[in-house]
């Protein structure tokens, strides 16, 4: 018995064995904190790879030119792009394929991709959820992990917009395209020109005098012959005999060496039997025909030139033609960068740069006088046809000069340029006021091309009395039918930008001619009394954007018209994104 208690005191006194119980006991709790480490770090690493795939998923299932985000551009109201949710839930499948049901199992309810359309917004959501197996934590009682996230991404959808181009196309418009002191298209015409050559000796330069004055009208504004032909109480204004019409616009469409050769052969005026007006070729059928005075050739003259007249000018200095103001506005308006070196506004529209999906953009032509021709080239999509095929948004730009002045186009009304009036009956017909988000919800912009000067007189059609002041005024002054018509349309939500073709100042100025209208018209250009034209423009034109860029804008030469132009509507689709 001794023995046996003495054995048991040396065992309780042997301390040689405790690190090994110790160990034993704490290896429990340690073995199980290093796996449930390795499990969450497993479960960390999944959500990652899960998380991926969403981030993919939520961002290429609206893409640009995605079939969701094609889907969507089309939609004409909000909601849900089944289309693109599909697409997301195939590209987060597809990134995780092979590792599903093997290292996770997703949780089928949690796991959904969203996408929504509202206005020109596109959001997508994928979010999910999934059970990651355990081996290390079972010993504490947990079989899996539950791991979830979520991503979200946001599109811009391409905006619909249409450009309601409204052209001024009254008697200043007429002016030649090009000025300068020993040149340029002002000196061609003001050279050959015989119009109001009494009034103006150095050479008259508007080339859309009125064409047919009938006789008993001769001392409204018409160009007269001078003696013997001046007719009883008539006082003559014509450099040499033209049969009582005048001849600036006519001239401007001919080979200029031909007319010249014309009037040498004739002692320098036109020989009689050109007096009678003959019909030029045939215009288009959206268009008037321009009466002509001297197309016909006398068989008994035999040298004398047939003169062939062009419906534009599309290149300034050339013989064929003068190119006026509205010539350059309508290559400006076709111009390609191929032929002209920079893409006017129906090339720049078409561009893929810009339009990203079909029919994104429509553009009208809208043409005024007194009165706005709101059918000459009403909105279309077809902005990509040829300038020389009748019937196209090309062709009545490339032939727009067609429509000046001439006492000729009802439609059009003449005499004057009532801007306030044109702009009153555009936003009549702007009908609806979108977002540009849908086909059916399109944004309106109104780009505005004129000289500025507006001038309250009109002239009955055909040939009508005149009535009216012939002073004239600004945009925006009191005395016009609708003095606040640019706030009117800007308050509906319509923007405006303005591209200044600048007036030229009258030089020298005859103070006896129409009450003198030269002064009022040269003191219109810079003001006082008025603000000045540009003034008169920029407050027509809609607030500068949140980068302080106005849409006001001014060109002299035909290059400038076609900067100007594709300016205009690269800063009407950047600031229409930013807006929205």
């Amino acid at each position: 018995m001794r023995s046996f208690y003495s054995l048991l005191n040396r065992f309780r006194r042997d301390q040689r064995g405790n690190i090994a119980v110790i160990f034993g006991i704490a290896c429990i709790p340690l073995i199980s904190a290093v796996g449930c480490a390795i499990d969450y770090s497993e479960a960390t690493r999944m959500k990652a790879k899960l998380q991926s795939a969403a981030d993919a998923a939520a961002v290429a299932s609206i893409s640009q030119q995605s079939p969701g985000w094609l889907a969507a551009s089309n939609m004409t109201s909000n909601g849900e792009v089944t289309v693109a949710e599909t697409a997301a839930t195939n590209i987060f499948n597809g990134n995780i394929t092979g590792a599903n049901n093997t290292l996770f199992t997703l949780n089928a309810k949690q796991t959904t991709a969203t996408v929504t359309k509202t206005g020109p917004n596109l959001t997508s959501t994928v979010t999910f959820s999934a059970n990651v197996p355990v081996t290390f934590m079972k010993v504490v009682g947990f079989s899996q992990l539950t791991v979830s996230g979520s991503s979200s991404a946001s599109a811009t959808l391409p905006l619909y917009i249409d450009f309601y181009v409204a052209l001024d196309v009254s008697a200043s418009m007429g002016l030649p395209s090009t000025s300068s002191p020993n040149g340029g298209e002002a000196k061609r015409l003001q050279s050959i020109s015989p119009d109001n050559y009494v009034q103006y000796p150095s050479g008259c330069t508007l080339a859309c005098h009125f064409a047919q004055p009938p006789l008993n009208n001769l001392k409204s504004g018409a160009c007269i012959d001078p003696s013997p032909n001046t007719p009883t109480g008539a006082t003559p204004t014509q450099k040499y005999p033209t049969g009582n019409y005048c001849l600036g616009y006519d001239i401007s469409r001919v080979s200029q060496s031909a007319y010249a050769l014309l009037l040498s052969n004739n002692g320098g005026k036109l020989p009689t039997y050109k007096y009678t007006p003959k019909t030029a070729p045939a215009p288009p059928a959206v268009q008037v025909a321009q009466p002509a005075a001297f197309y016909s050739v006398n068989p008994l003259a035999p040298n004398d030139p047939i003169l062939t007249p062009v419906t534009s000018c599309p290149t300034a200095g050339t013989d064929a033609c003068i190119q006026l103001r509205l010539d350059a506005v309508g290559v400006a308006l076709n111009a390609t960068q191929a032929v002209n070196g920079v893409d006017g506004l129906f090339a720049t529209a078409i561009n893929p740069l810009y339009a990203q999906v079909p029919q994104q953009f429509r553009i009208g032509l809208y043409p005024f006088i007194t009165a706005m021709d709101t059918n000459y080239a009403p909105l279309t999509y077809s902005i990509n046809a040829s300038s020389t095929t009748p019937g196209t948004i090309n062709y009545a730009a490339q032939n727009l000069a067609m429509e000046l002045d001439t006492n000729s186009n009802s439609n059009l009304g003449s005499g004057g340029t009532h801007i306030d009036v044109a702009l009153h009956t555009l936003n009549g017909v702007i009908t609806s006021v979108g977002d540009g988000s849908s086909p059916t919800s399109t944004q309106p912009y109104i780009f505005l091309i004129t000289d500025g000067a507006q001038d309250p007189q009109s002239k009955g059609v055909p040939n009508g009395n005149w009535s009216g002041s012939n002073h004239a005024v600004t945009l925006g002054d009191a005395s016009n039918t609708y003095p606040n018509i640019c706030t009117t349309i800007k308050n509906r939500g319509i923007m405006i930008s303005v591209l200044n073709i600048p007036y030229q100042p009258i030089n020298p100025v005859n103070a006896s001619f129409a009450n003198d209208e030269d002064d009022y018209a040269n003191n219109n250009i810079l003001g006082p009394p008025g603000p000045g034209i540009q003034k008169s423009l920029d407050n027509c034109a809609s607030p500068p954007d949140s980068q302080g860029v106005g849409y006001s804008y001014t060109a002299n030469t035909p290059t400038d018209i076609t900067n100007a132009l594709k300016a205009m509507f690269q800063h009407a689709l950047m600031t229409a994104h930013i807006t929205h």
